[in-house]
């Protein structure tokens, strides 16, 4: 056979080395500390941004579409504005020119009443440029002009009379209005003078009542200071007399004791006792003697008493020592047992140890052993 140079299939390796890739950038996001820890995806976090500011650079372009659309409405409403304005104007021009040549006072019917005149216009115009409109006053017409002319200035003098009178009638009747109204006033300036007098009369009554009152108060007021001195002069010379008629300066001795209402003991008064005699002090020390041997007897009572709660405390105190002592011995006996138990427990973990070390734990894994994990992503 001949030797043919085929194209080798580059399929496989490619495969290859897309999953080396793969597992290369797999590897460098999770043995990745920051990534692995934080849990942090960049490429969404990118993305949002990318995506945040996409949508305030489109809020932008539409709020400036929104701005220049708002200036357009500005100026299309100034413009239409300005527009309307003009055709006011127009408007108002064209209507005054219209008034200016076809509707003139002096084309008019009643152009002698407006202007003064007593006649018509004369007309310069042609007379064959002028229509049938034209003919305002014909021959024949309006034959009482005269007559109308003298009885509407006679009307007008009548009523010119009748506005005169009117006049005066009211200006003498504003002038007797004021009069009344001034003579009102007089009257009310004299009432209140009037009132005023009398207001003062009745303050100067009022004064003089108060006046007398006062007297009066004060006239009550030494009247009765001279009867409290009498009364007090009075009563100073009936204490005197009592001070000097009392027992006290004639040293009564049954003055001091007074008996009390209801009972029988005596109440001594102190400001008018003169001392004790000799019965009560015979009596006072009578009681003093039997008060010390009372007390006497309670001191030896006492004695006893404390003799016998002493020798119940040593009593007690003794129980005390021998509950003491064996309490302390248990105590010991306790520490004893535990310390064999204690060793006992030492001598069995001991036994555990050796076994787990010597016999159970033999195979200790090399560093070979631990390298072999962690080395692929999977």
């Amino acid at each position: 056979m001949y030797k043919v140079d085929l194209p080798i299939d580059q399929s496989i390796e490619n495969a290859l080395e897309r999953r080396r890739s793969a597992e290369t950038a797999r590897k460098a996001r999770i043995y990745n500390t920051r990534l692995r820890v934080m849990g942090l995806d960049l490429a969404a976090l990118d993305q949002q941004v990318q995506e945040k500011k996409h949508q305030q650079y489109k809020e932008k372009q539409r709020d400036k579409a929104f701005d220049k659309l708002r200036e357009y409405h500005d100026e299309a409403l100034l413009q239409q504005d300005f527009d309307e304005k003009e055709k006011q104007d127009a408007l108002q021009a064209d209507l005054t020119q219209y008034w200016a040549t076809h509707q003139r006072v002096e084309d008019s019917r009643d152009v002698d009443l407006k202007c003064g005149q007593k006649g018509v216009l004369s007309i310069t115009t042609p007379e064959g440029e002028m229509g049938p409109a034209c003919m305002t006053i014909f021959q024949g017409e309006d034959i009482g002009e005269e007559q109308r002319r003298r009885e509407q200035m006679k009307k007008t003098d009548r009523d010119l009379r009748a506005q005169k009178e009117d006049n005066e009638r009211r200006h003498v009747g504003e002038k007797q209005r004021e009069m009344i109204v001034n003579k009102e006033l007089v009257l009310q300036d004299l009432r209140g003078v009037q009132l005023h007098a009398l207001d003062e009369e009745c303050k100067k009554a009022a004064r003089m009542a108060l006046d007398n009152y006062n007297q009066a108060l004060t006239a009550e007021r030494a009247e009765r200071l001279k009867e409290q001195h009498r009364r007090e002069e009075m009563e100073k010379r009936a204490e005197m007399q009592h001070t000097l008629t009392s027992d006290i300066m004639t040293e009564c001795a049954e003055a001091a004791e007074r008996e009390l209402r209801g009972r029988r003991s005596a109440r001594v008064l102190v400001d008018r006792w003169k001392g004790m005699s000799p019965e009560q002090l015979s009596a006072i020390h009578k009681e003093r003697e039997e008060q010390g041997q009372e007390r006497e007897r309670q001191r030896v009572t006492e004695k006893i008493q404390d003799a016998a709660w002493e020798l119940q405390l040593l009593k007690l105190s003794r129980e005390a020592e021998k509950e003491e002592r064996r309490t302390e011995e248990l105590r010991r006996e306790k520490r004893i047992q535990t310390g064999h138990y204690n060793m006992q427990l030492a001598r069995e973990q001991q036994a555990h140890q050796e076994f787990l070390n010597k016999k159970l734990y033999t195979n200790k894994p090399s560093k070979d052993y631990f390298d072999q994990f962690n080395t692929s992503s999977r």
